[in-house]
């Protein structure tokens, strides 16, 4: 039987190789950044099944996915608790303090986390600049998942938890 089809740099799945936590944020990343409302004012976002996937993955194998957004919405607070994420921060402008409390908590720090930056490719000049990792999909169409699929190969678990899919 043959190995998962991924394949990312071997400098990157080392680099990844220590991350505990992995931080999203929502627009442009679980989203393609676009926001509906509706004639009654609500918003309607649009996201991708393979993103909450990934996250889900991600916490079978013990790396905490985390969100820090400036939104705050019902459909994403209902979107984030499909996939079980527990820890997020919303409505916050200033996304470093939030996430450094969400460390805290954990009692992690930076260097377990998102000392590796990815990003979407359509990404703003500066956030493309400090990304180690750019993904080919973009927000909101799988670009979260492949992020979480790099982590769970440097992680060692993507052969595995394929496998037990194929079950």
């Amino acid at each position: 039987m043959s190995g998962p089809a991924l394949n990312f740099d071997p400098q990157l799945l080392l680099a990844a190789q220590g991350i505990h936590i992995a931080f999203f944020d929502v627009d442009g990343v679980l989203t393609d950044g676009s926001i509906y409302l509706t004639d009654a004012g609500e918003t309607i976002k649009r996201f991708h099944t393979l993103d909450g996937h990934g996250i889900k993955l991600l916490q079978r194998t013990g790396i905490v996915p985390a969100v820090v957004t400036s939104r705050d919405c019902a459909p994403l607070r209902l979107r984030l608790k499909a996939p079980g994420v527990t820890h997020a921060r919303f409505g916050t402008e200033d996304k470093r303090p939030a996430a450094e409390a969400i460390l805290a908590g954990l009692g992690l720090d930076w260097s377990q986390a998102a000392a590796f930056a990815a990003a979407p490719p359509h990404a703003q000049a500066e956030v493309l600049a400090a990304a180690r990792y750019v993904t080919q999909a973009h927000g909101g169409q799988g670009a979260a998942r492949e992020f979480c699929d790099l982590l769970l190969v440097a992680r060692g678990h993507y052969a595995r938890l394929l496998e037990e899919a194929r079950g």
